[in-house]
């Protein structure tokens, strides 16, 4: 299976004016992302390419034009945002079918009402992806006070008993749990892949281990995150405090209250440095406050970031 390990960032996806994909744009930015020496895979249709308000056919053209900008350079990941396990693993082997190397598992929306408490319905739903698919899959583990949460046993049965599963996006944003879920992990006797997604305390989980980072904040900092995850590898913590020192501004920026509109100012800020043409995004998400545009120009200054 493709190895998924390294900075995998999340694109985000441009709309026009009248909030069709914006082709051109996407492929701008995709092909940017991808041209950064260091990055290891893209990923699309995730939060950052705003999924849930993508027809199945939007999420499909997506997916084609990442794939066709991408060409090859490096593994094309897609996510499977689907509440349905059957409607998810129809969506897996489509996604296969066209072309993409590796899946990202959303968890069902079903979870939310107590799925924790039935761990057997998570492990269902992977399963059942599973079965319609050959591609390397990973779960999406989400933050510990959502209703979508997966507890360490659930996790650990999903990645040991369904051999497609070989990573895990890690965003469970408790230190302590990721670091449970990683000592965890790393004891098995199959090669689980942990990538982080702590966008706001990325240096502490890269510095506790991990084997990558797979989140939408590097559709803005990806090089700095290169830089970082590079520099931990080493074990150089001074270099590393530096770099996320430049990151850490536009983190907060980006992920401040409301958290909804964390991808929503990771297309400002490409906006603002000449990188996209607008940042257009489908209700109900709506246009950012001005003040939310003067602290992402701040922090962009702050981090040496320009067109």
């Amino acid at each position: 299976m493709v190895p998924l390990r390294g900075v995998i960032p999340a694109h985000l996806l441009p709309f026009t004016a009248d909030l069709e994909i914006d082709e051109p744009n996407l492929r701008r930015h995709v092909r940017a992302l991808v041209d950064v020496d260091g990055v290891t895979g893209i990923t699309t249709n995730a939060h950052a390419s705003e999924v849930a308000t993508l027809t199945a056919d939007e999420q499909r053209r997506q997916l084609d034009i990442v794939l066709d900008e991408v060409a090859g350079r490096v593994p094309v990941v897609s996510g499977i945002y689907q509440d349905g396990s059957a409607k998810a693993a129809r969506i897996a082997a489509a996604i296969e079918a066209a072309g993409a190397d590796a899946l990202l598992v959303f968890p069902s929306g079903v979870f939310e009402s107590g799925a924790n408490l039935r761990p057997e319905m998570a492990f269902g739903h992977y399963a059942e992806i599973a079965a319609a698919t050959t591609l390397p899959m990973i779960a999406f583990i989400y933050p510990t006070t959502s209703g979508l949460r997966l507890g360490t046993d659930a996790l650990v049965r999903i990645c040991t008993e369904i051999d497609n599963v070989v990573a895990v996006k890690e965003w469970s944003n408790d230190i302590i749990a990721y670091e449970r879920n990683l000592r965890v992990l790393k004891s098995l006797d199959k090669d689980i892949a942990v990538l982080s997604s702590f966008s706001r305390s990325l240096l502490a989980s890269l510095v506790l281990g991990a084997d990558g980072i797979l989140s939408g904040h590097g559709s803005v900092v990806v090089d700095l995150q290169v830089e970082l995850f590079r520099a931990v590898d080493k074990q150089d913590l001074a270099e590393a405090r530096r770099i996320w020192d430049r990151i850490w501004p536009i983190a907060e920026a980006c992920y401040a209250d409301p958290f909804l509109d964390g991808h929503n100012r990771m297309k400002v800020a490409l906006e603002l440095i000449g990188r996209i043409d607008a940042a257009h995004v489908r209700p109900p998400l709506q246009p950012v406050p001005d003040a939310d545009r003067a602290a992402l120009r701040s922090a962009l200054a702050q981090a040496g970031i320009r067109g």
